[in-house]
């Protein structure tokens, strides 16, 4: 599987995690969960954005 695709795939599942977390109500779990989403869509940016 090549770089790009598995970097949008990352990037895909962290905006749906953070998208459900934010229909959660407000708490420390929602703000881990919308923090590990995002954290997920940068990362599997920058892999798909990468040079090798």
């Amino acid at each position: 599987m090549k770089h790009t695709t598995t970097g949008l795939i990352v990037a895909g599942l962290g905006a749906t995690v953070a998208g459900a977390a934010l229909l959660m109500k407000k708490g420390r779990v929602r703000d881990g969960a919308v923090g590990f989403g995002l954290a997920h869509v940068v990362l599997g940016a920058l892999d798909a954005i990468r040079k090798e």
